[in-house]
């Protein structure tokens, strides 16, 4: 069949296009008006979300964010949502949807939970491309209630939202008392261990440069250095006094007195030595001469025997000092050495007082953080859009389907025309006559006004 074939049947039956055409419209603008109008609404939240643990402080994993908004969608479309909406909009307590669950359940059941099941009918929840929004659809036969419903969903996972939030927070607050009370109980004990132990062996700190035995000990050994040296000295000195050298011992020769008893000796001796060469030794100028030197000489040598005698008792006294600096720096030095086997002990405790310590500071620390946290009103989730009542119902859509209804009646009306004429084959062009009679056409005629036409003509003729 060619298209002018098709053309001119359609010309033919275009009656039953027509008649297809008027039909559908008619049918789908009846079933239009007829059908109960439903109406759409939405309320558009947005999502902070922080990826935070709340016993931790850590953040999350960003592999974990992605499964984070279809968790979302879970809890806005969840029965525990639903429950809530219920509650906050009180529709448990109204008497239409009492006297419509008594009717369709008989009173079997809990309304609330009838109530969840039809508000989980009327929602559609469904996120953004590549954002942190979620859009709350509500839809149904009232435009308040449904505005209403919306609404009442995005305001009950606001709440269930922040419920989540803080109910493990709340949990990990009591976690961190407990922790916080054992740890200060561990605090105090190594505080009083430290304490006790300071008392009973005299310790104010771990460090030796402030201990006064350590400053002790450091001048008691600069002093037995000191004695040791002067003690040699001293030895050495007595040893050269109490010698064949003693006259001419150091200490001998830095005694004033010696020296000047030498330098008086001297005198008296040149002095006597003059005088014996002029008068005899029963003179008395002579004898008084010789006098004075004897008893000069005397004198001389007794200092000189004092001095080297002084010399030698120093020289033991400095020995004795000498050990007696060195039992004491022993005995110091015991001292010392127990006092830094206390001090290491005293470490120890002075350690596990600051591990306590700083155990103590953290957990109190994260326990502040967490009840703050705990007590805190601020949601994840904020409404940006809430929902407002339609004007205009979503379906039915009256124009979309006549618009529709005149597509598909154009179509149907063609389908009709061309099985009809399948069904009752006419011959409606020359062309139709040569596939029939498989002859030629020898020529046509057109009238200018048709005619009533004969059953013959209408074999061989065309309009």
């Amino acid at each position: 069949m060619t298209f002018s074939q098709l053309l001119t049947i359609l010309r033919a039956r275009y009656k039953v296009i027509v008649w297809a055409l008027l039909v559908t419209v008619a049918v789908t603008a009846a079933v239009s008006l007829v059908l109960p109008k439903v109406y759409k609404t939405s309320t558009t939240v947005l999502l902070n979300y922080k990826g935070a643990d709340p016993v931790s402080g850590q953040i999350l994993p960003a592999q974990l964010v992605s499964g984070y908004m279809a968790t979302q969608i879970d809890i806005v479309t969840s029965r525990r949502v639903a429950l809530k909406t219920v509650d906050n909009l009180g529709l448990a307590e109204q008497p239409a949807f009492k006297q419509r669950f008594q009717k369709l359940t008989n009173g079997n059941g809990s309304i609330r939970e009838w109530l969840a099941d039809s508000l989980l009918k009327m929602v559609e929840v469904s996120p953004s491309r590549e954002s942190s929004m979620i859009e709350i659809t509500a839809k149904g036969n009232d435009p308040a209630f449904v505005a209403q419903v919306a609404n009442g969903f995005a305001a009950a996972y606001q709440q269930l939202n922040l419920q989540i939030k803080v109910q493990p927070l709340q949990q990990a607050a009591k976690y961190f008392t407990e922790q916080v009370k054992t740890l200060r109980v561990d605090l105090e004990q190594a505080q009083n261990k430290l304490s006790k132990y300071q008392q009973e062996h005299g310790l104010v700190s771990t460090d030796n440069h402030l201990d006064v035995e350590s400053a002790r000990l450091n001048d008691l050994s600069s002093q037995l250095v000191l004695a040791q040296g002067q003690a040699a000295e001293a030895s050495s000195r007595g040893s050269q006094a109490m010698g064949s050298g003693g006259r001419d011992s150091p200490d001998v020769i830095s005694n004033m007195l010696v020296q000047n008893l030498k330098s008086s000796l001297a005198l008296a001796e040149g002095k006597f030595a003059q005088l014996s060469k002029n008068l005899d030794v029963n003179h008395p100028q002579y004898q008084a001469a010789k006098a004075e030197v004897d008893r000069l000489r005397a004198e001389l040598n007794s200092n000189i025997s004092a001095t080297n005698n002084g010399a030698a008792n120093n020289g033991r006294i400095l020995r004795q000092r000498e050990a007696t600096m060195r039992a004491a720096l022993a005995a110091q030095t015991a001292k010392v050495l127990q006092l830094n086997r206390a001090r290491d002990e005293m470490s120890v405790l002075v350690k596990d007082a600051e591990s306590a310590q700083k155990a103590y500071d953290a957990a109190n620390l994260r326990l502040t953080q967490t009840e703050l946290e705990g007590q805190s009103n601020q949601s994840d989730v904020s409404v940006l859009n809430p929902a407002v009542a339609p004007m205009f119902p979503a379906s039915p859509n009256v124009r979309l389907n006549i618009v529709l209804s005149i597509l598909l009646g154009a179509m149907l009306g063609l389908a009709l025309a061309v099985l009809a004429e399948l069904a009752n084959r006419r011959v409606r062009s020359s062309l139709d006559l040569v596939n029939v009679l498989k002859a030629p056409v020898l020529g046509t005629i057109t009238w200018g006004k048709p005619a009533r036409r004969s059953t013959f003509s209408n074999l061989f003729l065309s309009r």
